[in-house]
């Protein structure tokens, strides 16, 4: 009976998935989509992290096309409104900043000279406040602000009514105010070549005896 081979172990992969098109002009847009694409960038900041000593040699273990698929993921769960992964992510930030505050206000309390006292002070409270900033985005993610707004209705009469009771003031139509001598210039109509012009001197009108004044 022959022996069973053990199966060849799999190396994890280092290189992206690629959907090659029907044609060449079609996969060459795949691969600039690709390029652009937000789970590509954050792959690359991952990478250099981890080449920075972050994930402490996780990288050589991880497969790349596996953290793509979990990067599309978690930004399509998003899409979806399903915040529980964001809402993990701030708090967990909160927590680090938290930790960032206590040892920096620990390291300017054990400092002698003033400088390095203020210094540590000055990172410390800045890691604090922003602390509390992402603490208040995680608040407003859980419990969005209600916005109220009354509901206003234009009749064709152009008089505002809102909640079913009329207002006393008078709606303006969104082009009026542009001019104020409005009105004035309907005066000033052209019709054909004359102009008609209040502000012009008329000639005196000759005597009409059937107009004259009634004596008393």
């Amino acid at each position: 009976m022959p022996a069973v081979k053990p199966e060849a172990k799999l190396l994890p992969r280092k290189e992206l998935n690629l959907n090659a098109g029907k044609t060449e002009r079609e996969t060459q847009r795949n691969h600039a989509a690709l390029l652009v694409s937000p789970e590509v960038a954050a792959f690359q900041v991952l990478r250099s992290v981890d080449s920075a000593g972050g994930f402490n040699g996780l990288w050589d273990r991880l497969d790349v096309p596996s953290l793509t698929d979990e990067l599309q993921a978690q930004a399509a769960a998003v899409n979806r409104g399903e915040m529980a992964h964001v809402e993990a992510m701030l708090m967990n930030q909160a927590t680090a900043l938290q930790a960032i505050f206590g040892r920096l206000v620990e390291r300017g309390m054990n400092s002698e000279y003033m400088p390095a006292f203020e210094g540590n002070m000055r990172m410390a409270l800045r890691a604090q406040n922003q602390c509390r900033s992402t603490l208040e985005t995680l608040a407003a993610i859980k419990n969005p602000p209600v916005v109220f707004a009354k509901q206003a209705n234009i009749n064709h009469g152009n008089q505002q009514v809102n909640n079913g009771m009329p207002m006393s003031n008078v709606a303006v139509p969104a082009h009026a105010g542009t001019n104020p001598n409005q009105a004035n210039e309907l005066l000033e109509a052209d019709h054909g070549s004359k102009t008609l012009d209040t502000r012009a001197t008329s000639n005196t009108s000759g005597k009409n005896p059937s107009m004259a004044a009634l004596d008393t």
